[in-house]
């Protein structure tokens, strides 16, 4: 349960409705306590600062901090929208997260919010003199906050939208999606590659969509309650439509079946927390991008393969210095195996760079130096990817100079 909210917490704060949220309700908070301080006030203060002092001030934060709040939102709608157009449109759910720009969001709205509730507070006499002092003091924290907004701001600007800005967030999900995974390859159910057992009765889904996450908690509790086990047959990534088999049970499968259905969570798009594919697959659809005839960007392509390569290659020594957690032992769900991996990050690029020699040179490169990495299974899911990766570079590179090269790489490591 603790884990549970504990993800739905982190997936909800995420969002930047619920963080602008969060710092309005700050806001008003700190406007509402200004009458309960005022008994602390000392009363030499309550001369210097009265509320013709404050309300001038109050007015100025609120008519500006609404049109800069307006003006940051249209520059981060404008700003996602062309990264993920020069990228992939699958980019933008993961730049829409960028915590730089939702706490600067927060922070304007914050403000405004407190300046506008202050001064209806003052213009009904809701305020007393001493409550004047808290306000002021209050409003000297948000100018000094809002100036640390504005130089976060101007210097998040020159990289928002940018392709290394989006290349580094789309890593940045990826890698905290993979750590997941090492540390709990099951993601705290008992790894198993068996089938279940041909006794065990079908659980089916009541709604179509992608599997955004298991809430594994719920399941073993239900489980355990029915002694039984079950068998996970999706995993976060996964698309199923109506009636598509969720899980096997060796239960009472009717029983089992509605909680099933409530802990495997569905919507309509893909969510990178629990499910490290997406965020593999988005950066190789970068690359793929950037090769395409209307864009001809390799130096892209090039560094989503460098990317990729750190990620699978920190993503190995990991899984060697960890110990797998199972936090749900009645259940039974398959790893993500290596190869799927290697498929998520490198196939789309090796297709479409196939006759670039540049592109294949640094694929090549760095497929041989993860058939090196600490994990047996991941180096060897990339030794079999880069023959898989020569093959399509002899087939696509024709000139005499390229194909020597293709060759020296392909012998050379």
């Amino acid at each position: 349960m603790i884990r549970r909210v504990g993800r739905l917490a982190v997936r909800a704060w995420r969002r930047l409705d619920v963080r602008v949220l969060a710092m309005a309700t700050l806001a008003l908070i700190g406007s509402a306590v200004a009458p309960l301080l005022a008994g602390l006030i000392p009363e030499f203060l309550t001369d210097r600062f009265d509320r013709d002092a404050v309300l001038p001030v109050l007015d100025i934060l609120a008519s500006s901090m609404l049109a800069v709040t307006t003006f940051s939102l249209g520059v981060m709608v404008s700003a996602l929208h062309a990264a993920s157009g020069q990228a992939t449109p699958r980019a933008f759910r993961i730049l829409v997260q960028d915590p730089t720009t939702q706490n600067v969001l927060g922070t304007f709205v914050g403000a405004f919010l407190f300046s506008l509730t202050a001064i209806v507070m003052f213009r009904a006499s809701f305020y007393s003199p001493e409550s004047a002092v808290v306000i002021a003091a209050l409003t000297g924290v948000t100018i000094a906050t809002i100036i640390l907004a504005i130089l976060r701001w101007i210097g998040h600007l020159g990289r928002l939208g940018s392709m290394d800005h989006t290349l580094s967030m789309v890593e940045e999900a990826a890698r905290g999606a993979l750590a997941e995974v090492a540390r709990a390859p099951g993601l705290g159910a008992v790894i198993s590659s068996a089938p279940p057992p041909s006794t065990a009765a079908p659980m089916r889904s009541d709604r179509g969509g992608y599997v955004t996450g298991l809430s594994l908690e719920t399941l073993n509790t239900a489980a355990e309650e029915a002694d039984a086990t079950i068998w996970l047959a999706v995993r976060p990534g996964d698309f199923v439509v109506a009636g598509a088999v969720l899980a096997h049970t060796d239960g009472d499968a009717d029983a089992l079946e509605p909680t099933v259905c409530e802990a495997v969570l569905i919507g309509a798009e893909r969510d990178q927390d629990q499910d490290p594919l997406f965020g593999l697959m988005v950066m190789a659809e970068i690359g793929a991008r950037a090769l395409s005839p209307g864009v001809n960007d390799p130096g892209t392509a090039i560094d989503v393969t460098l990317r990729q390569s750190r990620l699978l290659w920190d993503h190995a020594r990991d899984v060697r210095g960890s110990t797998p957690e199972v936090w749900a032992p009645r259940l039974r769900l398959e790893p993500l195996t290596p190869d799927t991996m290697m498929n998520a990050a490198f196939d789309v690029v090796i297709r479409d760079g196939a006759d670039r020699i540049e592109v294949m040179d640094v694929i090549l490169r760095e497929l041989a130096r993860l058939s090196e990495a600490e994990d047996p299974a991941i180096a060897r899911a990339a030794a079999e990817k880069r023959a898989y990766a020569a093959d399509h570079a002899r087939a696509g590179i024709d000139h005499p100079a390229d194909r020597d090269r293709l060759e020296a790489r392909i012998e050379g490591g």
